[in-house]
């Protein structure tokens, strides 16, 4: 529908081309004498060509450009059959590459000029001649220029397109990273709580009989220990609530700040601990200051559960080259390094950058 409406236009610019003299004394004026039957003809089918121009648009260049070079060597007065073969060469430069616009313009535009000088009515160099060139080479860089903005605005879709779905990959990343460490909190947090739950209740099963006062206490530490467990783990699964959540939790995540409550839970559970912890200067970014407080939990939590009776522990936490070194050492019958003691040395953290846990 769009195509028949340009070719209806078309053909009507080149009837009011056609009336006008452009040779008049007094300049451009209109003239009463209509275009022969040929020139007409030709009009009709260069402008009729142009709806077809978007299926096949080397067809349609050709068809306009022989009924042009049919006028410009044989119609007398001229009619502007080329206008015709401007919009065809303006399609072909829209829908084809840069070298073949070139190629088809030059030749296009050559080969008419050269006919309309050698071939036509008016002399070799008349402006209308010259003028035929000028045209033509008007509209194929349009249509080079319009097929360019149009890959210009593709190649911006595309870059949007990957730019949306890289942020979309690194989204579902962050998400799957933040499941495995909120996965490994809770395991932390769970390991370490039941296993005092596990040695207290033995404990007090042990000497319910003949010690009651002894059974007594040791319940209370399996009631403390499993409040702490559910203290931790609201804490933990609270991260996931959403921010205006009343619920969502209001404590700092555990750190080395905290290493005297995990030591007294420790003590009441039959583990002597000793920490040795001097001043560290800057204090460490959340997470590696929340990762040296795991490290140290599973550490004595392995110790109480598989030192065996009578063991010991003692943390040391030593600033090393800006960073932190965690030594946890058990005086468990398994111990080699020195007599009563095996070490367990954690480095972890950020390489290069700012002081982490090493």
């Amino acid at each position: 529908m769009l195509d028949a409406v340009l070719a209806a236009g078309v053909l009507l610019c080149m009837l009011a081309s056609s009336l006008t003299d452009p040779h008049h004394p007094d300049g451009p004026a209109w003239q009463a004498a209509l275009p022969d039957a040929t020139g007409f003809t030709l009009m009709a089918l260069g402008a009729a060509a142009l709806v077809l121009r978007r299926r096949a648009p080397r067809t349609v260049l050709a068809a306009t450009s022989a009924a042009s070079l049919a006028v410009l060597v044989s119609s007398d007065p001229r009619t502007p059959v080329v206008m015709s073969a401007a919009v065809a060469l303006y399609t072909v430069a829209a829908r084809t590459d840069r070298p073949t616009t070139w190629r088809i313009g030059l030749l296009t535009s050559a080969g008419l000029t050269a006919g309309a000088m050698l071939c036509g009515n008016l002399p070799w160099y008349a402006q209308e001649n010259f003028g035929i060139f000028a045209w033509l080479g008007l509209a194929a860089a349009a249509g080079d220029a319009v097929r360019s903005r149009r890959a210009y605005i593709t190649a911006i879709h595309e870059r949007a397109d990957r730019a949306e779905r890289t942020r979309e990959e690194e989204a579902r990343r962050r998400v799957a990273e933040e499941r495995l460490r909120i996965a490994r909190d809770l395991h932390d947090v769970v390991a370490h709580h039941i296993a005092l739950v596990n040695v207290q209740a033995g404990v007090a099963a042990h000497v319910m009989d003949r010690r009651p006062d002894q059974a007594k206490e040791a319940l209370a530490h399996v009631r403390e220990a499993s409040r702490s467990a559910l203290d931790e783990l609201r804490a933990t699964v609270g991260l996931l609530r959403q921010s205006g959540d009343p619920e969502a939790p209001t404590e700092p995540a555990p750190g080395l700040a905290r290493l005297g409550d995990l030591a007294e839970r420790f003590r009441n559970a039959g583990l002597p601990v000793e920490i040795a912890c001097p001043d560290r200067g800057d204090p460490l970014p959340a997470a590696v200051d929340l990762a040296a407080y795991r490290v140290v939990q599973e550490a004595l939590t392995n110790v109480h559960k598989h030192a065996g009776p009578g063991a010991r522990a003692e943390v040391s936490i030593v600033p090393v080259d800006g960073q932190v070194e965690i030594t946890v050492l058990d005086g468990g019958p398994a111990a080699t390094p020195a007599p009563g003691c095996a070490a367990h040395t954690a480095r972890t953290g950020p390489r290069p950058g700012p002081p982490g846990l090493r």
